[in-house]
Parts: C-alpha cells; structure tokens; sequence
C-alpha cells in the first residue's frame, strides 16, 4: 500500500475530499510530541463505552458508503467492510479495544485502499450496485454490535 493516504494527490480523488478530512480526523489529528505516533478522536470517543463505539462505526460506514458510491470495486467495498468489522469487533472489548483503536486505524486503511483504486488503478470496478449490500452488511454489523455491547453492559452491570 501507499504510505501516506492524506498527501496531496489524495486529497485531488475526485470527491473524496470530505472522506479525507473525516478519515484524517478519526485517525491522525494529533501527534505524541516527540513522536512519530498519529492518533485521532476515534480511540478518545470509544473511551465512552457503546456510544462511542457505535459514533465510529457509522462514521466509519458512511465514509464507506460514501466511497462506494463514487465507484469502489466490489473487493475494494468487502475489505472495507472487513476493516470496519475488525475496527468494531475489537474496538469493543474493554481496555483492549482502546489500545487497539490507536493502532488498526481503520478508516485510513479505508482511504489507502480508495488511492490504490483511484491513483494507482489497482481494484478497478464499479462499486455503484453493491451500495445495496453495503448497507445490508453494515446494518447487519452494527446490529449485532449493538447488541454484543448491551450483552457486554448488562454482565458488567450485574456485578454491582
């Protein structure tokens, strides 16, 4: 994959510009001082159990949405769809989906795989008829989400 999503041919995608912005925010806002560790407000927003799990999962899907629309091929869409699932299956867990948030980052993996298809023609196809199944799948994920996560509350809440 390329190194950098946000460089400036990024940002020249055809109307990708937003998703750049929100992917970027998500993911690689803030800088450790000294450091070359990025990190950005999706691991600070999962601090706050089942919203903010749930915030960067439909922000996550709608930046996937987003780019299916303008054109992603459907194995660019699935392996969308897997970051995404792995982002909020682990993301989940308690303390181990924090430290995990920092690192999977899966909204630039997501932009990384929209330059490949876009610049460097890599996943060439039309994304436009899976927008149904994306939206399916999604659906489907953030329901069962939801619901491991009201599991997850109601044990944690039955210890007090």
């Amino acid at each position: 994959m390329s190194e950098n999503p946000y460089d400036k041919n990024a940002a020249q995608t055809p109307g990708l510009g937003l998703v750049k912005n929100i992917s970027y925010l998500f993911d690689e806002q803030f800088r450790i001082p000294g450091t070359r560790f990025r990190f950005g407000i999706d691991p600070l927003i999962n601090l706050f159990p089942i919203f903010g799990d749930m915030t960067s999962f439909l922000v996550s899907s709608g930046l996937v949405l987003a780019m299916a629309k303008k054109g992603a091929s459907n194995k660019v869409v699935v392996l969308m769809c897997i970051n995404i699932l792995l982002d909020a299956t682990f993301g989940a867990i308690p303390i181990i989906g924090q430290i995990f948030d920092f690192f999977f980052k899966a909204n630039t993996r997501n932009l990384k795989l929209m330059r490949e298809h876009y610049l460097e023609n890599k996943h060439q196809g039309s994304g436009k008829n899976t927008v149904i199944l994306v939206l399916v799948i999604l659906l489907v994920i953030m329901v069962l989400l939801g619901i491991a996560l009201w599991k997850l509350g109601e044990w944690m809440l039955s210890w007090f």
